[in-house]
């Protein structure tokens, strides 16, 4: 997945939002959203990172529901 991949998407999983926005391996990933470094929701079982907020907070537009 690609920056851009993922900005055009409503949710990513932690270790790809870790990887793509901050350089973290997927431990330290799943670290940084328990402290909540990196926003977080969770559906049913899994955690997943909202990419409007993320986005919000890093300065980048987040491109979801537009063509490519």
């Amino acid at each position: 997945m690609t920056l851009n991949d993922a900005l055009s998407r409503p949710t990513i999983s932690v270790p790809d939002a870790g990887r793509l926005f901050f350089g973290l391996a997927r431990n330290a990933a799943y670290d940084a959203a328990k402290r909540g470094d990196i926003p977080t929701i969770r559906i049913g079982g899994k955690i997943m990172v909202p990419i409007a907020p993320l986005a919000e907070r890093l300065g980048l537009r987040a491109n979801i529901g537009r063509a490519a």
